[in-house]
C-alpha cells in the first residue's frame, strides 16, 4: 500500500494531519504524485482527495490527482464521496472522480442520491463508531435503531 497526498505531511492541519502521522507510525509508505504516475500495478484505487470541504472544482494537485484516477484500469473506491461531487447538490464539478463504490460514512451525504451512479458507483455505508444516541439529537432527530446491528457496512444502492 502507497498513500499519495494532494499536500505536504508538513501542510496538513488538523485530523489528516493526525491520521497522516498515525500511518506514518505505522510505517505506512508514503509517495509522491510522480511516483504513482510511474507505477502501473495497482489492484485498487482509494480516493480521498476531498471531502465534503469542496469549495469549488478542484484545482491544482487535487484536480491531478482525479483525472489521473479516472484514467487508470483498476477500479476506484471513494471514501465519504467522490472527490469532485457536491455533498449537498450531487453536481459532479470538473473533474470528479468516477468510482467503482462509494463508502460513505456515518449518514448518506444528500448529494450521493443525486449523483449519477457512473459517479458514485455502489453504495455502501460504514459505521465508524458515531453512538446511537447522537442521531437523536437536532438537527437530525433520527431514531436509527440497531443500524449496524448485523454488519458494520451496509449496501444502499
Amino acid at each position: 500500500m502507497t498513500v499519495v497526498l494532494s499536500k505536504e505531511m508538513q501542510d496538513l492541519v488538523g485530523t489528516i494531519k493526525h491520521q497522516g502521522e498515525i500511518l506514518q507510525r505505522m510505517e505506512v509508505e508514503f509517495g509522491g504524485f510522480k511516483d504513482i504516475e510511474e507505477k502501473s500495478q495497482w489492484d485498487l484505487i482509494v480516493d480521498g482527495i476531498i471531502g465534503y470541504s469542496l469549495q469549488g472544482s478542484p484545482r491544482g494537485r487535487a484536480a491531478e490527482m482525479i483525472r489521473w484516477a479516472n484514467e487508470q484500469n483498476p477500479p476506484v473506491l471513494a471514501l465519504d464521496l467522490p472527490s469532485g461531487l457536491n455533498a449537498n447538490t450531487g453536481e459532479a464539478l470538473e473533474p470528479t472522480v468516477r468510482a467503482a463504490a462509494t463508502m460513505t460514512l456515518a449518514l448518506p451525504k444528500t448529494g450521493l442520491r443525486a449523483a449519477e451512479k457512473k459517479v458514485v458507483g455502489e453504495l455502501y455505508l460504514a459505521d465508524i463508531g458515531v453512538p446511537p444516541e447522537l442521531y437523536s439529537l437536532a438537527p437530525l432527530n433520527m431514531d436509527i435503531g440497531p443500524l449496524f446491528a448485523q454488519n458494520q457496512i451496509l449496501r444502499l444502492g
